[in-house]
Formats: structure tokens, C-alpha cells, sequence
């Protein structure tokens, strides 16, 4: 299966991940609305008063996204009806959940990130908007990517792939295009531009592999592969291709170690979230 594409599938122990990740946020609610009165009512319309974790999100996303000609009755039955058809986006939202609150140490509950996250609301919208560009209803997969865009700062072309686990840390700024592909298990932070080179159309984005770590403010640029866990530095533009579990740093980037013995990474840098051991290899720099 290609990189970024999800499996339409509801397997047993993906339900049981959603039931259990739901009844903790549902938890976590329950003990915020004692502690914070002030939040009562906003946490039992958002996730309280629901009866599953794909109502929930749907209601609040249609609150994030409506304006006053694009109702956010609306915007629940489609968030809604989309979820339900289809358990790999449902599946993939669970997993973005986990993702940030394994990876984000600022992330202090599942509650939190579903209410709170922009990067992770503005990529379960992202997915919707993917299903309906892919079922050719396109007019609303851009209509849609446009409020995306608007609310969340982030603008994710509604043909780009995504796939599950995927952390985007902060978010704003971050901008994805029309032939991207971003894998499973890949985290990327604040104004990361995922670009193709000019005016050339077709395939003309960056594909990233799994378990990638893309730092904050870098670029990359055109129809270039990003190995399996690797890891980009912030800041950095990269140009051409970067091999698997290597680290590329600077403008242009350049592989750490040389590129022809590049220094390889032990760990998966999209899940550790390790974004400077490079340095000593790097640069003997001292303020």
C-alpha cells in the first residue's frame, strides 16, 4: 500500500482503541467540567452529551468550520456521514490522538487534544475533505479546505495523502500540496511547507516516508523522497532526495556525516521527537 494511503477497514482491535481512547476523553471531560464549572456546559455539548467519539468530533468540527453561509448542521451530517462510510478515518483520527499524546509533552489528555489541536482537528478535516476529492466532489473538498484554512492556518490541498499517526506540533504556518504524500507516523512542525518548484504541473510534491521528523520552518521542495525515518532540521531546505534514517540540516540541507557515509539514525525521529542530537556531529558552534 502506498505511503499515506489508509486501508478501509474496521478490524476488532481498532474498535477497541477507539472505545477505550473515547471512554478516557469522556473521563477527562467529566473531571474537567468538576474542576472548571466554568467549562461545564461547554463540555458536555462538545463531547459529554455524545454518544461515540465520530459524533463528537464531527459536532466540534462543524462548530471550528461553519461560517454564516456554510451551517455547521451542515458540516456535522457530512463530517458524520463520512466517518460512519468509511472506519479507516475514524481509525486514523485515534491514532493522531495517541500520537499526541505520546509525542507532546505539552499534550496533558486525549480531551485536550480533540477540543484543543488544531493541528490535529485541521488534519480529521483534512481527510474529509480528502474523501470528497476523491469521490470527485470536488467544489466541496475545496470549499471545505478553504475554511480549513482559514480557522486553523493550515492549508492541506485537499488531494494530498496523509497517513495515521501523524502529529502535526503546533501547526500554523504548515502547507501541504496537491501532490504530496505524508506517511504514517510522522511528525512536523509550525510554518513546515511541503511545496513543488514553480509552475510545472503533475507529480510535483515531496513524498515523506514513515516515521519521519520534519523541524520547524523547513522546506522541501518539488517531487523529492524523504527516506523512512529520517529527519529534517528546522529551518533546513532540501532540494533532492534524502536517504532513510539519515538527518539533513541546513540551506541547501546537507546530510549529516557526508553524503557518502551519512550519519544513520538508531531511533524512529517522528515518534521521539529527538530534534537536535545531531548537533556535535554538525557543528561545533558554541554561544
Amino acid at each position: 500500500m502506498p505511503a499515506g494511503e489508509l486501508r478501509h477497514t474496521g478490524s476488532s482491535s481498532e474498535v477497541e482503541g477507539e472505545a477505550w481512547v473515547w471512554a478516557q476523553i469522556k473521563a477527562e471531560a467529566r473531571l474537567d467540567a468538576e474542576a472548571e464549572p466554568a467549562l461545564a456546559s461547554y463540555l458536555y455539548s462538545t463531547i459529554l452529551s455524545h454518544s461515540s467519539l465520530k459524533r463528537s468530533l464531527s459536532f466540534h468540527l462543524g462548530n471550528k468550520l461553519c461560517s454564516s453561509t456554510l451551517l455547521s448542521t451542515l458540516l456535522y451530517d457530512l463530517f458524520l456521514n463520512t466517518f460512519s462510510s468509511d472506519p479507516s478515518l475514524l481509525a486514523a483520527a485515534v491514532a493522531d490522538l495517541r500520537a499526541a499524546h505520546e509525542r507532546d509533552p505539552a499534550c496533558v489528555s486525549f480531551s485536550h487534544c480533540l477540543l484543543n489541536y488544531k493541528g490535529f482537528l485541521a488534519c480529521q478535516a483534512h481527510r474529509v475533505a480528502h474523501k470528497l476529492w476523491i469521490q470527485s466532489r470536488r467544489p466541496l473538498a475545496l470549499a471545505l479546505h478553504s475554511r480549513i484554512a482559514d480557522v486553523f492556518a493550515v492549508d492541506i490541498h485537499p488531494a494530498a495523502r496523509i497517513g495515521k499517526g501523524v502529529l502535526f506540533d503546533h501547526a500554523t504556518g504548515v502547507v501541504v500540496g496537491e501532490t504530496a504524500v505524508i506517511g504514517n507516523n510522522v511528525s512536523i512542525l509550525h510554518h513546515v511547507t511541503l511545496g513543488g518548484t514553480g509552475k510545472a504541473g503533475g507529480d510535483r510534491h515531496p513524498k515523506i516516508g514513515d516515521g519521519v521528523l520534519i523541524g520547524a520552518s523547513a522546506t522541501i521542495l518539488g517531487n523529492v523522497k524523504i527516506g523512512e525515518g529520517a529527519k529534517i532540521g528546522a529551518g533546513s531546505v532540501v532540494l533532492i532526495d534524502v536517504p532513510p534514517s539519515t538527518t539533513a540540516v541546513g540551506n541547501p540541507a546537507r546530510l549529516v556525516g557526508g553524503k557518502e557515509r551519512p550519519s544513520k539514525l538508531e531511533d524512529v525521529p517522528g515518534e521521539s521527537m529527538d530534534h537536535t542530537s545531531f548537533i556535535s556531529e554538525w557543528s561545533d558552534y558554541i554561544i
